[in-house]
């Protein structure tokens, strides 16, 4: 079966699309040359992101991956470590760039099932001082965990992390991404989960509905470090305030309305648990991801099944992800479990 209306995407967050308001900020941005930091749009929004974070200053960056390499690049000399979780974004989706361009070796430890930075693995895994060692200079936390379901972690554990590596004189990153659907879900604010973070990126193109973007957060000496980073990797903006205004209204209006991502997400979650062939990988559904796993069918056939029935998502291995987000709705959600449910009946007949 073939849809002919416009697919259902849980494929990420990252495909939302800006909504009309957020086009008429846009369209009605004040510009000017980031590079001479003249564009009062841009710095407007790093202003406004040092504040939410709790930082001294902020830069606005063109992604995600920008912002965690600009900051490893600032944290990091060449033949330095850094360490990581075994499931985090920077090692398992960022095409090896720290390594790439900064010539820095990426250590990853053992974390909880929920993708957690265990302390003690970290505590083992930072390099003495003296020997023929690399020097451990950056530790690297995500909030929320993509790989652990979306797990949202908490001040106190950020910190039971950054009281280890501030121990022995190493920086701690925040990968934020997400951070303010951690915020939502520990009902804590982005500048406490934040607090024991050296400096943290946050996303402004995937739950906050923005076209392009992410901002780091972080010092003012660190953020001049990173500012240098940026122009070498060619990152540097002119009139780039018509993005950052996107920003602006998305901290302003998207951000409470996350709680209705989570809450499909719980839907979608709690249906799946009553389809049969059907198995949810994570017991808990903190924010806005849900994985699965089909049974007797490899990923990549449900998928392209699922997607012949009007409903996009993505995959891995032996897992399937589906992200809710602006513009997917209750009525969506129901849809692609009926989608769902006919994709594994279908399966099952067939075999």
């Amino acid at each position: 079966m073939t849809t002919t209306t416009d697919p259902i995407d849980l494929r990420s967050d990252t495909v939302t699309l800006p909504s009309p308001e957020m086009r008429q900020a846009m369209a009605a941005a004040e510009v000017g040359d980031d590079v001479y930091r003249e564009d009062p749009s841009i710095n407007l929004l790093e202003e406004r992101a040092a504040a939410v974070t709790g930082k001294e200053a902020a830069l606005y960056v063109a992604s995600g991956s920008m912002g965690n390499l600009v900051s490893g690049l600032s944290w990091c000399a060449r033949g330095d470590e850094a360490i990581v979780g075994r499931m985090d974004h920077i090692l398992m989706n960022e095409v090896g760039s720290l390594g790439t361009f900064g010539g820095v070796q990426i250590r990853a430890v053992e974390t909880d099932q929920r993708g957690f930075l265990l302390p003690d693995a970290v505590e083992r895994a930072i390099r003495p001082p003296r020997g023929f060692f690399p020097r451990t200079a950056m530790v690297n936390v995500e909030n929320t965990q993509n790989r652990g379901g979306g797990a949202a972690f908490t001040s106190d554990e950020i910190k039971s992390v950054a009281d280890v590596a501030h121990a022995h004189g190493v920086h701690v990153h925040m990968d934020g991404a997400r951070i303010f659907n951690a915020a939502v879900t520990t009902g804590e604010s982005v500048a406490d989960l934040a607090a024991n973070a050296d400096s943290v990126t946050f996303c402004l193109s995937k739950g906050l509905g923005c076209p392009v973007g992410s901002v780091v957060c972080g010092s003012s000496d660190f953020i001049d470090r990173a500012r240098h980073h940026r122009k070498m990797l060619g990152g540097g903006m002119r009139q780039g305030g018509v993005l950052a205004a996107a920003g602006l209204y998305a901290l302003d209006h998207m951000v409470e309305r996350l709680a209705e991502d989570h809450a499909n997400a719980r839907r979608l979650a709690d249906g799946l648990r009553h389809v049969d062939g059907i198995r949810v990988i994570y017991d808990d559904t903190p924010s806005n991801m849900v994985y699965m796993r089909p049974v007797g069918m490899p990923p990549a056939d449900f998928i392209a099944r699922l997607r012949e029935r009007g409903v996009l998502c993505g995959g891995q291995e032996d897992w399937v992800r589906m992200v809710t987000h602006y513009g997917i709705n209750a009525e969506d959600i129901d849809e692609a479990l009926e989608a769902i449910a006919g994709t594994v009946k279908s399966s099952v007949a067939a075999g």
